[in-house]
């Protein structure tokens, strides 16, 4: 059995690394290989590439970085369809992946595409067309396959492996305990994104935002998880530009940093749905560049407006988000400080986290590895 997976981004590789381990006990002779990341290497995956060479985001990124990319596919298309994988698993980073699919899948060879594009936030048009692509979709949320079925295009819910991996209620005194942190400081995570492009547009404010909250905070601790060594790096170099006192940075350990702190700051994203599961109280901040704004809403190209998953998921505005040029460090000091408290407001967050929570479970990884090998047997 040869199959072959390509993720694009952090998050993408640990969803890779969870089915690798659980295709492998359905196929333990397997080989795996493609672009992945650490942990997916660790999983047992051949890396092809490295996943940071896909993660670009931003139509203005994304034009800058198109004749690599390009040429990036096109040479991973020829070498699977040399090597000849019983499937092709396309973890996120659908601009990337779903053409490389659609040339895969006209070759013959199964494709799955595993996260859904964002089809309810863009355009709808975008189910019809993986279709084209993707002999089956995997989704991590529960309103996405009846999208697809309104296409007529396999799609089934496998839930979050998230989900899976937060407890219902976690410890914040045991995450403090294990990251040596001070059992009663007031602690605000930050979380600034996974991509170094994101980092060097939102840390900057970030730190800004956290000067303005100690003066009103007293005590208070900054923990940074840095997804990974280049992240680490650029952090490093942007603070000493910025310096911020009682800032601490740690590698990776996010999971821990979230529960260890009392609100988090973060970038939209993947984030914004760890920090939900953690029951921790956030604000969502996000800035692009200037021609991708002006393109994105110049175009009306988005359909929503609500941006991260909490309040996507909600279906109501449960957190707070502050976007584009809403995204100021007194606006970020001004909805963080409230958090702090022990409002009926921030009470009242646990119980729909929770519901939320809950309602991702669908096995994660392990459904997912099944819903691939039930292809696999369809041939």
């Amino acid at each position: 059995m040869r199959i072959a997976l390509v993720a694009g981004e952090a998050s993408g590789d640990l969803l890779g690394a969870g089915l690798v381990a659980s295709l492998r006990k359905r196929f333990p002779d397997a080989q795996f290989a493609g672009v992945c990341g650490p942990n997916m290497r660790a999983a047992g995956v051949d890396a092809w590439h490295d996943s940071h060479q896909l993660s670009v985001m931003g139509l203005a990124e994304v034009l800058r970085h198109l004749p690599r990319l390009l040429r990036l596919r096109r040479d991973l298309r020829d070498r699977l369809l040399e090597w000849k994988p019983d499937v092709f698993i396309g973890i996120d980073a659908p601009d990337f992946n779903l053409g490389l699919e659609r040339a895969l899948k006209q070759a013959g060879i199964r494709t799955v595409h595993y996260v859904s594009p964002s089809v309810w936030a863009w355009r709808e048009g975008r189910a019809a067309k993986l279709g084209r692509s993707a002999d089956l979709v995997l989704c991590l949320f529960p309103m996405e396959p009846p999208i697809y079925e309104r296409h007529g295009i396999p799609a089934k819910f496998v839930g979050h492996p998230l989900a899976e991996a937060f407890d219902d209620h976690p410890d914040m005194a045991a995450a403090r305990r294990a990251l040596g942190l001070d059992a009663d400081a007031p602690i605000l995570a930050m979380l600034p994104g996974s991509r170094l492009g994101e980092i060097r547009r939102l840390l900057p404010t970030f730190i800004s935002a956290a000067h303005l909250l100690a003066a009103s905070l007293p005590g208070l601790r900054v923990v940074l998880p840095a997804a990974n060594s280049e992240c680490r790096r650029l952090i490093e170099s942007l603070l000493e530009a910025h310096p911020l006192a009682n800032l601490r940075v740690v590698d990776g350990r996010a999971h821990e940093v979230m529960a260890a702190a009392n609100v988090v700051l973060l970038a939209s994203g993947t984030a914004a749905l760890e920090t939900m599961l953690a029951k921790r109280p956030m604000v969502v901040a996000y800035r692009i560049s200037a021609l991708t704004y002006h393109l994105v809403m110049s175009l009306g190209m988005m359909k929503v407006n609500r941006y991260s998953l909490p309040n996507v998921l909600a279906n109501e505005p449960i957190v707070t988000e502050l976007m584009q040029h809403d995204c100021t460090p007194e606006k970020l000091s001004d909805a963080l400080l409230p958090l702090f408290g022990e409002s009926e407001e921030v009470a009242s967050l646990v119980p729909r986290y929770l519901a939320i929570h809950h309602r991702l479970r669908g096995g994660g990884s392990e459904s997912a590895a099944a819903a691939v090998a039930e292809l696999l047997a369809s041939r």
